[in-house]
């Protein structure tokens, strides 16, 4: 731990709570999810690439569909350039359409650029980096259409899959471990930490 650490911890732990309110997507308190982000905040997901706010919206009509999704969030590990962060978090996230009794089970990180504005921090850009992904049967083995789900990288096929099977589409690649996207990622997210 380095001579700054210590006057860091309020920094960090207020980033550990935006990492974790990520739980306001999963019990549907959209409020909630919509004030971790900046107002002109970006995110980038299997289905979905824009404005937070959008996302906020869109998320909460698949709240209102078939498809059921939880996310395990794990301790974030943090880089700060002054009122600025790049923050990387391993996640897990778990989906189910009750009316296909399928569901995937899909590890991913997320890579965020985190930025303290007014003396409040606030996810300013959201990606997300796919490492794997496998279906899940909750009530026994059902048929899925191999072609479909080949179709997609196989880090995130499994939910690409139940997300267009549940009417949310998934038209852009997105990156995946060790991938050229991620890399992209990685280095906007140092050029946008050197930028403060």
């Amino acid at each position: 731990m380095d001579a700054a650490a210590p006057a860091r911890l309020p920094d960090i732990e207020a980033i550990r709570g935006l990492m974790t309110g990520w739980i306001h997507r999963d019990s549907g308190n959209w409020a909630g999810l919509l004030e971790l982000f900046h107002p002109d905040a970006t995110i980038g997901v299997t289905w979905f690439s824009g404005l937070a706010r959008e996302f906020v919206e869109g998320s909460r009509r698949m709240g209102e569909s078939a498809l059921r999704a939880k996310h395990l969030i794990a301790d974030p590990v943090v880089t700060f350039t002054g009122d600025r962060a790049v923050v990387e978090t391993n996640a897990m996230i778990v989906v189910e359409n009750t009316d296909l009794d399928l569901g995937a089970n899909t590890h991913n990180r997320f890579i965020d650029q985190v930025e303290r504005r007014g003396g409040v921090w606030r996810i300013a850009r959201r990606d997300s980096v796919y490492d794997f992904s496998t279906f899940a049967f909750p009530y026994g083995r059902v048929d899925i259409d191999t072609a479909l789900a080949r179709s997609f990288p196989r880090e995130y096929a499994a939910l690409a899959y139940l997300l267009v099977h549940s009417g949310f589409t998934v038209d852009h690649v997105f990156a995946t471990r060790g991938s050229d996207l991620e890399r992209s990622i990685r280095a906007n997210a140092v050029r946008w930490l050197a930028q403060r």
